[in-house]
């Protein structure tokens, strides 16, 4: 079921399906709920299912102030909360959701019932980057100037079909062309995207930051999915990020780096398997 729920006093775009323990699923960069539809329709006869797209994305409203590691980690909390469950959940985060996910686990340990990292992200020396509030005005200003030159309604659902296209190794975009037009051909998505593509590297560096202070605990299942497609050196760096936090490690091929539209059945089975019963 589709609906709205207020988080941080921002309107957020939330869908809950299925029932059972809960699974939620937190999609990459510019990426929306749909995307994950081909994860759901197998998670959702063994989970309660929730996806939601953060500010500036999908059908949410504008984020209110820049992105954190915390930020998303308490949002996914308050997403929880507002939907009247508290957890524990197992969080399925993909590529920048990944940084997301992990700082959730960090900080909402009681929580989270396990992790499932999606091709992950992995900046393994970021460093925070100078004049945090410059970098924001400018994505701001960006995103305001493009859109008023109309290049979301002219370009944003064509620029959407070409990177899935380019993300995959075989096959295109399969999301209907209304709901990619709802929210591609919007400046808001536009400048939710440069918004957090901007701050980027300041999530890296806080995630890096929160794993000092906050352990995961030692015995919560976590699985590092990852999509080698042929690179060693990105094959190295997930096993790398698996053997840190202690996870279960698992290469995904064939596979691009949209692995819930590529290979489902792998994405809805360590969701499973990571929650604690194996089903897929």
């Amino acid at each position: 079921m589709s609906r709205f729920v207020r988080v941080g006093g921002v309107a957020h775009h939330v869908v809950v399906e299925g029932s059972g323990p809960v699974c939620v699923l937190s999609a990459g960069l510019a990426m929306c709920w749909f995307d994950w539809d081909p994860v759901v329709r197998l998670l959702a006869p063994h989970r309660t299912v929730v996806r939601f797209d953060r500010p500036g994305h999908g059908l949410s409203a504008p984020a209110a102030v820049p992105p954190s590691a915390a930020g998303e980690a308490h949002r996914i909390a308050g997403v929880l909360d507002a939907l009247g469950l508290p957890g524990p959940a197992t969080v399925v985060g993909h590529s920048i959701a990944g940084f997301h996910a992990e700082a959730h686990a960090r900080l909402y340990p009681a929580r989270t019932a396990g992790v499932v990292l999606v091709d992950s992200s992995v900046e393994e020396h970021a460093r925070p980057p100078a004049a945090p509030a410059l970098r924001t005005a400018v994505a701001r200003a960006l995103g305001t100037v493009l859109g008023a030159a109309g290049a979301p309604a002219a370009l944003g659902p064509a620029v959407r079909r070409a990177g899935v296209r380019l993300s995959r190794p075989t096959g295109g975009d399969p999301a209907p062309a209304t709901l990619v037009r709802a929210c591609y051909a919007t400046t808001r998505v536009l400048r939710g995207a440069l918004l957090e593509n901007t701050h980027y590297r300041a999530v890296a560096a806080e995630l890096l930051a929160l794993r000092e202070r906050f352990p995961l605990p030692p015995d919560l299942p976590v699985t590092v999915l990852a999509a080698p497609d042929g690179s060693a050196r990105w094959d190295r760096r997930q096993r790398t990020l698996a053997r840190r936090l202690g996870a279960r490690y698992e290469a995904v091929e064939p596979s691009g780096q949209l692995m819930m539209l590529d290979r489902p059945d792998a994405v809805a089975r360590a969701a499973l398997r990571t929650g604690g019963q194996d089903e897929a």
